[in-house]
């Protein structure tokens, strides 16, 4: 049995979890179109009902909820119209990746931005030193004068964004863009400006082009393709990984990133926010039907309560037009709710 054991090697075990992965993105594509009719049933069910989606990202979790201001949940009570996720790499028969979205939402129009759609795709990747995650093209937000709730932030996205692409090196970091950006993000240190600052995420270590990502996928299934018929011979592969390759450390753009939660959030609209819309919209009914069992601070003393100063955000009294909403500086993050 000892001779067994030491006869798994990590690249086997590897291997396993990739057959594991192969079996999710199969069900991923089953699901989506199995799940097409009903959610085109679902979307002419809910146009007829008002603040649907307001109501849902009232529900939002918490990983969406911590990224939310108070002018982000008044935009999104009185403005925000619809939300739609798509998977573009296995619409119509293509055998992409499923964990590629785009994320869509619609607003009316409002006092912040121009803008009445605001999509964010997000591709999955793998990099040439093996790292596999979603980027994306950061989105630019055409904000009213005076009314960039970002800091400028996601302006500041764009203009390195386009300042790699002219010397065509999404790495470029001896840009004057690459400094400013960089000087804005230390400013904030890691803080929450606004929600609408995810459209300027990119990646949460760096950008990977399509080519790139082409190029590293067949690399990898030629790698697994050599060790499964050197298994079959009995012999050890000697096809190396990214990760046996004596490489220079990989690159980060962390310092640069102006939303540090981006792959979180698209994850969780994706996986469970549009998946799950009605759930959470029957959730805020439930809790218009018993006030009492609404939401209350976490983690705040009983001095801070009295103060008011973090008092939490409630989307669904802005959109029932309540009284009881917070009060409190709008430069900040909300503290955390407690969904009972």
């Amino acid at each position: 049995m000892a001779d067994e054991a030491v006869a798994i090697s990590y690249e086997d075990l590897a291997e396993i979890e990739d057959e594991f992965a192969e079996i999710d993105d199969e069900i991923l594509r089953k699901q989506n179109e199995l799940s097409k009719p009903v959610y085109a049933k679902r979307a002419e069910a809910i146009a007829k009902i008002p603040n649907f989606w307001p109501l849902v990202m009232e529900q939002a979790p918490m990983e969406i909820e911590d990224c939310i201001t108070h002018q982000d949940s008044a935009i999104f009570a009185e403005h925000l119209t619809n939300l739609t996720v798509t998977r573009p790499d296995i619409e119509d028969g293509k055998r992409g990746n499923p964990r590629s979205v785009n994320i869509t939402l619609e607003f009316s129009p409002n006092e912040f931005f121009t803008d009445t759609v605001l999509e964010k795709a997000f591709s999955y990747r793998r990099a040439s030193d093996g790292w596999t995650g979603l980027v994306s093209e950061p989105v630019k937000v055409h904000w009213k004068k005076g009314k960039d709730l970002t800091d400028g932030l996601t302006e500041a996205a764009i203009a390195l964004w386009d300042a790699r692409r002219k010397v065509d090196d999404t790495t470029a970091k001896g840009l004057p863009e690459y400094k400013t950006l960089e000087k804005k993000v230390e400013h904030w240190n890691g803080s929450n400006t606004s929600f609408f600052t995810w459209f300027g995420w990119v990646s949460g270590r760096r950008y990977v082009s399509a080519e790139e990502s082409e190029k590293a996928n067949k690399e990898y299934a030629a790698r697994k393709e050599a060790r499964k018929e050197a298994r079959k011979l009995g012999k050890k592969s000697e096809a190396e990984s990214p990760e046996d390759q004596d490489e220079e450390e990989p690159e980060d753009d962390s310092v640069v990133e102006v939303h540090q939660q981006g792959e979180e959030i698209a994850a969780c609209l994706a996986e469970d926010v549009w998946p799950n819309a009605i759930k959470f919209f029957t959730q805020a009914q439930e809790l218009d039907d018993n006030p009492e069992a609404g939401f209350e601070d976490n983690d705040m003393d009983d001095e801070e309560s009295e103060e008011g100063d973090d008092e939490p955000i409630d989307i669904r009294s802005l959109v029932q037009g309540k009284e009881n909403g917070r009060s409190r500086d709008d430069s900040g993050p909300p503290s955390k709710r407690v969904k009972k």
